[in-house]
């Protein structure tokens, strides 16, 4: 399951952005589409999988852990809560058409989910972990869905954040 969840998450958000363009009506530009993309990345990668990693580390910490290739430790707890206001702040951040707050959510992912992935690339290097959950597609979302938000970002603010 584990190696499933990110990618689901984000084929959600790129079908659902995809739809929401596609019915959008006229006349539809690249802001509207860093518009919904946001949107839905902020709702699936970034809340839902918040969500989804949180309810692993608080309620399933041996099975968190051992899809990552850890131990158990109190710290899951932590790192739970931690995903837990992510990924309602990701929620939240859907819906909210406000980009000073879809920019605060996208600076506490990057650092969230960007240091999670130098603990990952780091645990490779010196342990060789390739377990599903330290290895896999959450590696590669730990560095896209970062990179996404603030690509995705830069180009509103560049469309004027006031619409955004």
């Amino acid at each position: 399951m584990v190696f499933w969840v990110p990618i689901l998450a984000w084929l959600a958000a790129l079908i659902c952005a995809g739809l929401a363009f596609s019915r959008a009506p006229g006349p539809r530009g690249p802001g509207l589409l860093a518009d919904q993309l946001l949107r839905y990345i902020n709702l699936f990668p970034v809340g839902l999988m918040g969500l989804w990693a949180a309810l692993g580390h608080i309620v399933f910490p041996a099975q968190s852990a051992q899809s990552i290739g850890w131990a158990t430790s109190p710290f899951q707890f932590e790192v739970g809560v931690a995903n837990l206001g992510i990924g309602l702040a990701g929620v939240i951040a859907a819906f909210a058409r406000d980009w000073g707050f879809r920019a605060a959510v996208a600076v506490m992912t990057c650092g969230f989910l960007g240091g999670a992935a130098i603990g990952h690339l780091v645990q490779i290097s010196e342990t060789g972990n390739l377990a599903a959950g330290n290895a896999g597609p959450i590696l590669y979302t730990d560095i896209l869905t970062p990179l996404a938000l603030v690509v995705l970002l830069a180009l509103r603010w560049r469309g004027g954040p006031a619409r955004a």
